[in-house]
């Protein structure tokens, strides 16, 4: 899975006459294996860890070119930098703690279904949603 996401990232960056350097190859394996919803200062962080000297300008671009051919979806949390996810996972939701700043993915079938009953009663059908829950760890 990682290494096909990969190669779609490739190749979706060599379509939009983007080179893939080494820097911007490492840079895609970050994001390919990223499973915490990282920013972009984040991926830079990871990719020059990685040994990649790659700059914030190429990070953002490389970034707008995978979401604007729909490859990675931008996410945006109250008061946070947005975040970026493969788009190739399961529709789920998000809860956010708060505190920490973790974003946890879950998916509840009872939670889908009772959204499509509240919209088919009000006369529609859902085309696409989005859930996001702010919680705090109870002490």
């Amino acid at each position: 899975m990682i290494e096909d996401r990969v190669r779609a990232f490739e190749s979706a960056l060599r379509r939009a006459g983007v080179r893939v350097t080494r820097q911007r190859a490492a840079l895609l394996r970050v994001l390919a294996t990223a499973d915490d919803h990282p920013d972009a200062t984040a991926l830079l962080e990871r990719a020059k860890a990685a040994g990649a000297g790659v700059s914030l300008a190429t990070v953002y671009r490389t970034l707008s070119e995978l979401e604007s051919q729909g490859l990675i979806l931008k996410v945006s949390f109250e008061g946070e930098p947005a975040r970026y996810e493969p788009a190739d996972q399961r529709h789920h939701d998000h809860m956010i703690d708060v505190d920490s700043g973790e974003v946890m993915e879950f998916f509840d079938e009872r939670i889908e279904r009772l959204q499509a009953e509240i919209a088919a009663e009000m006369g529609y059908e859902i085309i696409r949603h989005r859930l996001e829950l702010y919680v705090r760890k109870v002490r």
